[in-house]
């Protein structure tokens, strides 16, 4: 079976990081797992992308890349009008690669052409939405066109054969959207098992009798660093062996770094800043507990990868009480849940934790036989195809592959 990829948002560097980028994007890590998964179940896999420069991870080496036009211009109306007209070499490229037996698309606010060749050739399109672009790009950057991008939109998703929801919020975003409705499956993201396993080497070693809290992410406002801090000051007035170790960067180092000085707990903290994603395992086996604390956002429509990581680890989980975390953790068998915007009960959570090691424990083991019993990104691969009876025995479809 043939597949072909396509990630013709420029914003999303299939192989690392844009040109001054410090850190590899959770986008990036999506469409590399998705097209690992696909190609372990024994699919040849074409990528097409708009963001495909530089060198491949070792294991995608051998993977056949498209690259697609891209711009330069500065004025967003032209940027916008450019990537319209790059459906044209996408399109091309399509065919002249071609035939294939699915494509794949990541959705883009400006690409319609992947949808609408599988379309024309009779072969199943599946559109991956990881959000609402439309009102992400109002919010946090600019569009100038919005009726062009809701066309776009409009006609991606009607001549998509399904559409693949990375969470409910998402789904429940696409259900209210022309052409969608009735035909959105919800494939959560997943994470890599044997990447991140109980028992690895602690990269931050841990100190006889301390407890450290642990948060992997972009140091961005919808993360609830604010929260963390705060319940964390209350751990730490508890038990003064208590260490805070945050995982990442982004925009918002500075003022958690301001916060932590101003609370007088500079100095229980660890702020690693960026890290290369092969780092994150032994960071995480630093951690006694790993906590996702997101504030109470309207509309929630994060899967977040992180949390697949963190019980990956076999690490207890705290997050708040919101979106599809509140479906993925299970209060109490596989996490501890806790009311959005309320560090007083995420302290009580990491106070409990820090006081019941068999619970952590326990914890620990359940969260990662949660990951075990579907949230692959295998699993998500096989949902995938199976939403379009394309789903094979892993052996045949690997004898296929191999064939060819």
């Amino acid at each position: 079976m043939r597949i072909a990829y396509v990630c013709a948002d420029p914003g999303v560097p299939v192989f690392g990081r844009k040109r001054g980028e410090t850190r590899v994007k959770g986008c990036t890590i999506h469409v590399q797992e998705m097209i690992r998964a696909f190609r372990g179940l024994g699919a040849r896999v074409e990528l097409f992308a708009t963001c495909a420069e530089g060198p491949p991870p070792r294991d995608l080496s051998d993977l056949p890349v498209h690259q697609l036009p891209a711009t330069s211009a500065a004025e967003p109306a032209l940027r916008e009008r450019a990537a319209l007209a790059a459906n044209n070499g996408l399109r091309a490229a399509l065919e002249h690669a071609g035939p294939f037996d699915l494509v794949y698309e990541r959705y883009a606010l400006w690409s319609f052409a992947g949808m609408r060749y599988a379309h024309d050739s009779g072969v199943p399109g599946l559109l991956e939405v990881n959000a609402p672009l439309i009102e992400e790009q109002i919010e946090h950057r600019v569009l100038v066109d919005r009726p062009a991008a809701e066309g776009v939109m409009e006609r991606v998703f009607a001549n998509a054969s399904r559409l693949i929801a990375v969470s409910q919020g998402v789904a429940t975003y696409l259900e209210r959207q022309p052409g969608a409705a009735g035909r959105v499956l919800i494939v959560p993201n997943g994470v890599d098992p044997d990447r991140f396993r109980p028992g690895l080497p602690a990269a931050v070693p841990k100190r006889p009798g301390g407890f450290t809290v642990g948060f992997v992410g972009a140091l961005k406002p919808w993360h609830g660093l604010p929260n963390l801090i705060q319940a964390f000051a209350e751990l730490h007035r508890r038990a003064p062996a208590a260490r805070l170790l945050i995982v990442g960067d982004g925009p918002e180092g500075g003022r958690v770094a301001d916060d932590l000085t101003r609370r007088g707990l500079i100095r229980q903290a660890d702020l690693t800043g960026t890290v290369e994603p092969a780092a994150i395992p032994g960071l995480l086996a630093s951690m006694d507990v790993a906590v996702a604390p997101y504030p109470a956002l309207p509309g929630f429509y994060f899967s977040p990868l992180k949390v697949y990581e963190y019980m990956a680890a076999g690490l207890p989980v705290v997050a708040s009480r919101i979106g599809q975390l509140d479906g993925l953790i299970e209060d109490g068998v596989d996490g501890l849940l806790y009311p959005a915007e309320n560090p007083a009960a995420l302290a009580e959570a990491l106070d409990e934790l820090r006081l019941e090691p068999e619970l952590r424990d326990r914890l620990g083991r359940n969260a990662r036989a949660t990951i075990l019993r579907g949230h692959t990104w295998e699993a998500a691969a096989r949902r995938v195809l199976h939403a379009v009876d394309l789903e094979p025995e892993r052996q045949s479809l690997a004898a296929v592959g191999g064939a060819r």
